[in-house]
């Protein structure tokens, strides 16, 4: 499939699990892609990955949850492009801590990176959409936002809240021709879940010591693969922004193996 010949897409986190994976399978078919990230030891592996499909990649170093750097980053992004017509923003990040002992520092970290960064990339970004062809966003939500996760309120918050905004934003911004969506990963081993991630917003999570696995451990997959890697992912992410999914918009999907019935 070459879905994405001509299209231009800016995909965040691109410099690892989940994020790495979409800027791999949007070049693969055929997509002009800058990759954001934080890392740019990350992006440097993301580029050497690419192979012979670099030379429609850039890369640019932005964290998201700086309004300055999500600003210039989007600039220099949609300059290197010549225009926008995907966003994709797959970066985040996990920290995992009982509440009573969670810090504000900490809950507002969540929040900035998860919710805050994922606003500002929309926002910066609009301009550019509203120029290109079948523009479309994919967020990632989460099954944080609609299951219990034990130790992860903050995430959960984080999650719920571009759930929704993705609806609101899908009807504000619907009849100007920008179609979005999220994903809600869950059971997909990626560098945000086993703590392999290059980029700070990617880090895994710091369990508390008496953490009940068992709560953990019933949240299994039903399919018999079990966990799958970032690419399950990545290919619905890569449909929901293309012409394949002309026809969907204000809804998420949900990829977890049937973790969650």
């Amino acid at each position: 499939m070459k879905r994405y010949e001509g299209r231009r897409a800016i995909v965040t986190g691109g410099g690892s699990g989940i994020g790495q994976a979409t800027v791999l399978r949007m070049l693969a078919e055929g997509g002009s892609v800058v990759a954001a990230d934080v890392s740019e030891a990350g992006l440097a592996d993301t580029v050497t990955k690419a192979g012979d499909a670099a030379d429609r990649l850039t890369t640019v170093v932005v964290n998201i949850s700086d309004e300055a750097s999500v600003r210039d980053g989007v600039a220099a992004a949609v300059q290197a492009l010549g225009g926008l017509d995907v966003l994709v923003n797959a970066a985040g990040i996990l920290r995992s801590s009982h509440t009573h002992e969670t810090s504000l520092e900490q809950f507002q970290q969540v929040i900035n990176v998860n919710l805050v960064g994922t606003f500002l990339m929309i926002r910066e970004a609009i301009p550019a959409l509203l120029e290109g062809d079948d523009a479309a966003v994919v967020n990632f939500s989460s099954t944080s936002a609609a299951f219990a996760h034990p130790y992860m309120a903050a995430y959960a918050a984080s999650k719920g809240g571009v759930q929704s905004m993705t609806h609101a934003l899908a009807a504000e911004y619907g009849k100007q021709g920008i179609r979005f969506n999220a994903v809600q990963p869950g059971s997909i081993s990626s560098g945000m879940t086993d703590g392999s991630g290059e980029s700070k917003q990617s880090q895994g999570p710091g369990l508390p010591a008496d953490a009940d696995f068992s709560l953990f451990m019933k949240l299994t997959p039903a399919i018999k693969q079990g966990f799958a890697g970032p690419e399950a992912v990545a290919g619905v992410v890569a449909m929901l922004a293309s012409e394949d999914g002309a026809f969907i918009t204000g809804t998420e999907v949900r990829i977890d193996g049937g973790t969650h019935y």
